[in-house]
C-alpha cells in the first residue's frame, strides 16, 4: 500500500511539473514581440510541444506579421524559417488532437502567412475541419466564418465543404446576431447559394446593420457579396455608404480603392463619399513611395483631383512607370481613359513598359490593354504589333463566344488593321452561341471594316453581307425564342450601337412587349432604362410600367421611381390615369427628399419640370442657397459628363421655374452660364439652313422680313423668327436685331414680353419657326414628340411666340421634292393655311 502511495505521488508531481511547464511555456509563446523569439522557443522544446502550443505558435507568427504595414512584413522570412516547417511537421502529425476552433486558426494563420497553395498542411487541416463538420461538430460561428474564408481564400468556394457551411447557415440563420461573421459567410458561400437564400441574407444583413455598431470591413464584405450577385440593392448600399462616411477617419488608401473598385462595378456613386476621399486622399500623395500603394491612389483619386495634385500624380506615375507590375500599369492606364487624359509622356512610359508584361496578361485583360491604348491614341506601332498578334493567337484557340466576340471587337479598333479570313472564319462559328451583346460586338467590327474596306481578299464582301445576314438571322431568332423577361433585360443591359438600333431595336421592343405579362416591380426599372436607351414609343408597355409602379410604390427605392419618372419626362407620354400617377409617385419621392443626393434631386426636378409637375417643397428646396452651396462642393469631384448633364439640367429647371411658377419668386441666376455656353459653342448658320432663310425671305418679301439663329430670353436658340401683324403682313425684324457679342449670326432680344407689347400692333403675332430633327422624336414609326421640343414650344408661346415646328421626316419626304413645293408648305405653315 505503502509503495502503491509512493508510485501515485510521483506521478502527481510529474504531471504537475508538466502542466506547470506547459503553461510557462505556453505564456512565453504568447508574451514574444518577435518571429525569432517564437522560433527560439520552437527549437529548444520540440520534444516538449503539444498541439496546443503548436497552434499558438502558428497563430502568434500571424499576429506578428498583422501589426505590421503591409509592405513590411516579412511572410517570406517566417515561411522559408527552418522551425516553421519544424512547426508545420508537428501540427500536421497532432492535428487529430486539436481542438475544434484550434483547426480553423491553425488553417487561417498558415493561409494568412502565404504558404503554397498546395500545402500539405493546409490539405490536411481542411480534411480535418470537414471530417468535423460531417460529424455534426457545432464550431462558433465566427471559427465557421473563418473556415469558410479560408476555403474561398484558397479558391475551393465550389467544392462540397462549402456547400455543407452554406447548409448550416441556413439552419442558424435567425439566430444569427454577428454582422463581422455573417458578411463573411455571405462572402465566402456566395457562389453555391439560391436566389432566395440570398434574399434570405440580404434581409438579415440589413437588419444588423439596423440594430447592431457595424465595422467597415463588414460593409467592405456585403458590398462584395452584392458585387458577387452583380445585385444593385440601394438599401444595403446606402447603409454601408453611411458606415463609410462615419468611418472615414480609419480609411486608408486601400480601403478607399476597394470602395470605389466595388462602387463602380455595382454602378453606385455617392458624390458626399467622393469629397470625404478626396480630402483623405489629397493629404497622402507625398507618402506613397511604393507602386502598389500609388496605383492605388492614381485609380482613386485620378478622376476627381484638382489640376496642382493632377499634375503631380502624373508627374509621379511616369516616374514610377519601370516598378509598375501588369495589373498596376492596366489600373494606371483605365484610369487615364476615365481622366480622358492623353500625357504624352506618361503614355509613352507606358506603352514602354508594356512590352515586358504583355505575355503576361489573359484573354481579356489584353482586349481591356488594347481597348485603353487606341482610346488614349498611343503612337506605339511595334506595341500594337505585339497586341495584334497575341490577339490573333486567343482568337484562334478561343472557344467561348463572349471571348471570341471581346476579341473581335478590339481587333477592329486596331490602327491600320489589315482583316484575314480567319477572323471571319471564327466569327461565323460562334454566331449561333452568341448572347445578344456578342453579336452587337462582333456586328460593330464587320460594319467597321467593311465601311473602311479592309477586306482584301477575293469575294471577301459578299462573305462579309453573307455574315452580317446571318448574324442579323441569329439576332432575331434569339429574341424570337425569348421567354424570361428578366434573361432578356439582363442582356441588354450592355447593348447599344448602330447595328442594334437599325437591326435588332424594334424587334426587341416587340419581344419586350410579347413578354409584358412577366413586367413586375422588380424587374420595371432595367425595363425602363432599355425604353429609355432606345428612345422607342411603346404605349402598351408605358402603361404596364406606370400600373406596376403605383401598385408598389412601398417596396421600391425612391431612385427607381426618379427613373421610372424620367422615362415617362423624356418621351413625352402620358399614361391612363397620368395626374394620378404622377401624384402618387411626387407624393412618395417628397416624403423621401433625404434619401437623395443633391443632384439627383436637380435630375428629379428638371424630369417633373418637362412633364409639368413643380412641387414646392422640392423646387424650394433645390432653389435654397445652402443646397446651391452643397451642390457646387459635390460638382467638383463628378464625372466630367455627369457635372456638365446636372449643371445643364439645373439651368433648365431655373428656367422653366421662371416661366411657368413666377409664384414661387425664384430668381433667374444661369444668365452668365447660358453666355458661356453659346461663346463656346459651334452654332452656326450651316448651308441648308441658308436654303431656307433665302425661301422664308422669298415667301415674306425680302431678308428684312426674317431672322436666323435668335437667342430669346432665357437663352432659347430658335431657327428662324419673323413677324406678321394683324392682316398676315410681315414686319421688318431689321430695327430688333441686337447681335449677341462674339456670336456670329446668332441676335438676342432681352425682353420679349414687354418688347412685344411696346412695338407689336394688337393682332400682330411673333412666330418662331423651328426645323426638328430625328434627335426630336421617338425611334420608331410613331415619330412620337420627345419631352425637351414639346417643353420648349410650350416655353415659346408663354414668351409672346405663336411656334411652327417642322419635322425633319415631311421636310425631307419626297412630297417637298422640289422648291415650289417646299414654298407652298413653308407658306401654309407661316399663314396658318390648311
Amino acid at each position: 500500500m505503502l509503495c502503491l502511495r509512493q508510485v501515485c505521488l510521483f506521478t502527481l508531481r510529474r504531471y504537475q511539473a508538466r502542466t506547470l511547464c506547459s503553461d510557462l511555456l505556453l505564456s512565453q509563446i504568447n508574451s514574444c514581440t518577435h518571429e525569432d523569439e517564437v522560433f527560439s522557443l520552437v527549437g529548444s522544446n520540440k520534444a516538449r510541444l503539444s498541439e496546443k502550443h503548436v497552434g499558438i505558435a502558428l497563430n502568434m507568427l500571424w499576429q506578428l506579421q498583422k501589426k505590421r504595414p503591409l509592405l513590411l512584413r516579412t511572410n517570406d522570412y517566417v515561411r522559408n524559417h527552418s522551425q516553421f516547417l519544424t512547426l508545420c511537421i508537428l501540427a500536421e502529425n497532432k492535428v487529430e488532437h486539436m481542438e475544434d476552433e484550434a483547426v480553423v486558426d491553425t488553417l487561417y494563420s498558415i493561409l494568412r502567412l502565404s504558404v503554397e497553395d498546395h500545402d500539405s498542411l493546409a490539405e490536411v487541416l481542411v480534411t480535418e475541419a470537414w471530417k468535423r463538420l460531417e460529424r455534426q461538430v457545432l464550431l462558433s460561428l465566427p471559427a465557421l466564418s473563418k473556415f469558410a474564408l479560408c476555403l474561398y481564400k484558397k479558391y475551393r468556394h465550389f467544392n462540397p465543404i462549402t456547400g455543407k457551411i452554406a447548409h448550416i447557415v441556413d439552419e442558424k440563420l435567425d439566430s444569427v446576431q454577428d454582422i463581422r461573421a455573417l458578411s463573411v459567410l455571405m462572402v465566402s458561400i456566395s457562389d453555391v447559394i439560391s436566389q432566395s437564400f440570398r434574399d434570405r441574407l440580404l434581409c438579415k444583413a440589413e437588419q444588423l446593420m439596423e440594430e447592431k455598431e457595424v465595422h467597415f470591413n463588414s460593409a467592405k464584405r456585403i458590398l462584395q457579396f452584392l458585387q458577387n450577385f452583380k445585385l444593385i440593392y440601394h438599401p444595403l448600399l446606402e447603409k454601408c455608404n453611411r458606415i463609410f462616411l462615419k468611418s472615414a477617419s480609419r480609411l486608408d488608401i486601400h480601403s478607399i480603392s476597394h470602395i470605389f473598385g466595388l462602387y463602380e462595378q455595382l454602378g453606385f456613386d455617392n458624390a458626399e463619399f467622393r469629397l470625404v476621399a478626396k480630402q483623405l486622399l489629397s493629404e497622402t500623395v507625398d507618402d506613397c513611395h511604393d507602386p502598389e500603394t500609388f496605383a492605388k491612389l492614381f485609380f482613386a483619386l485620378g478622376p476627381m483631383a484638382g489640376s496642382n495634385i493632377r499634375e503631380r500624380l502624373l508627374v509621379t506615375a511616369a516616374h514610377m512607370a519601370e516598378e509598375f507590375s501588369s495589373q498596376q500599369i492596366l489600373v494606371i492606364l483605365k484610369t487615364m481613359q476615365k481622366m480622358k487624359c492623353r500625357n504624352s509622356h506618361l503614355l509613352k512610359k507606358m506603352a514602354s513598359v508594356l512590352h515586358k508584361h504583355l505575355d503576361s496578361y489573359h484573354v481579356l485583360q489584353l482586349v481591356k490593354l488594347t481597348h485603353y491604348l487606341v482610346v488614349l491614341r498611343c503612337h506605339d506601332p511595334e506595341l500594337f504589333a505585339k497586341l495584334k498578334m497575341l490577339l490573333l493567337g486567343f482568337l484562334k484557340s478561343s472557344v467561348i463566344p463572349t471571348d471570341t466576340a471581346a476579341i473581335i471587337r478590339v481587333l477592329a479598333m486596331l490602327p491600320s488593321f489589315q482583316v484575314e479570313e480567319i477572323i471571319l472564319n471564327k466569327a461565323a462559328a460562334v454566331l449561333p452561341q452568341c448572347r445578344l451583346h456578342n453579336l452587337n460586338c462582333i456586328a460593330t467590327a464587320l460594319v467597321k471594316w467593311n465601311h473602311h474596306n479592309q477586306l482584301h481578299w477575293q469575294n471577301s464582301s459578299e462573305v462579309c453581307a453573307e455574315l452580317l445576314q446571318n448574324l442579323n438571322d441569329c439576332g432575331f431568332q434569339r429574341l424570337q425564342k425569348a421567354n424570361n423577361l428578366n434573361l432578356l433585360l439582363e442582356e441588354l443591359t450592355h447593348v447599344n450601337g448602330d447595328w442594334f438600333e437599325e437591326v435588332l431595336s424594334e424587334e426587341t421592343v416587340a419581344a419586350c412587349q410579347r413578354l409584358i405579362g412577366q413586367i413586375t416591380w422588380a424587374n420595371v426599372l432595367p425595363l425602363s432604362f432599355f425604353l429609355l436607351k432606345t428612345k422607342h414609343h411603346c404605349p402598351a408597355l408605358f402603361d404596364r410600367i406606370a400600373a406596376v409602379t403605383v401598385e408598389n410604390l412601398d417596396k421600391m427605392q425612391p431612385s427607381e421611381i426618379c427613373s421610372i419618372l424620367i422615362l415617362f419626362s423624356a418621351l413625352n407620354y402620358d399614361p391612363p390615369d397620368n395626374e394620378e400617377f404622377f401624384e402618387n409617385c411626387i407624393q412618395h419621392l417628397t416624403s423621401n427628399l433625404s434619401y437623395f443626393e443633391t443632384y439627383h434631386l436637380v435630375l428629379l426636378g428638371h424630369a417633373l419640370a418637362v412633364a409639368g409637375y413643380f412641387p414646392p417643397v422640392l423646387i424650394t428646396t433645390i432653389f435654397n442657397v445652402s443646397f446651391l452651396s452643397k451642390l457646387d462642393a459635390q460638382l467638383k469631384v463628378l464625372p466630367d459628363s455627369l457635372k456638365q448633364r446636372v449643371r445643364s439640367r439645373l439651368m433648365r429647371l431655373n428656367r422653366a421655374v421662371c416661366l411657368e411658377c413666377p409664384e414661387l419668386h425664384i430668381p433667374w441666376f444661369h444668365e452668365r452660364y447660358c453666355q458661356h455656353v453659346f461663346h463656346n459653342s459651334s452654332s452656326r448658320i450651316n448651308p441648308p439652313r441658308q436654303h431656307v432663310y433665302r425661301m422664308l425671305a422669298e415667301i415674306l418679301g425680302g431678308s428684312h422680313y426674317v431672322r436666323t439663329s435668335v437667342l430669346t430670353p432665357y437663352y432659347y436658340e430658335i431657327d428662324f423668327e419673323c413677324v406678321l401683324d394683324e392682316n398676315k403682313k410681315p414686319l421688318s425684324c431689321m430695327a430688333q436685331n441686337i447681335p449677341l457679342d462674339n456670336v456670329g449670326g446668332i441676335h438676342l432680344r432681352h425682353d420679349v414680353k414687354d418688347e412685344g407689347r411696346r412695338t407689336l400692333s394688337p393682332g400682330s403675332q411673333r412666330i418662331a419657326l423651328e426645323f426638328l430633327d430625328s434627335r426630336a422624336f421617338s425611334k420608331d414609326s410613331s415619330r412620337h414628340l420627345k419631352g425637351e421640343p414639346a417643353v420648349k414650344k410650350r416655353h415659346l408661346e408663354m414668351l409672346g411666340y405663336r411656334v411652327v415646328q417642322i419635322p425633319h421626316f415631311e421636310w425631307n419626304s419626297m412630297v417637298l421634292s422640289t422648291k415650289d413645293e417646299q414654298l407652298e408648305y413653308l407658306r401654309q405653315q407661316l399663314y396658318g393655311i390648311q
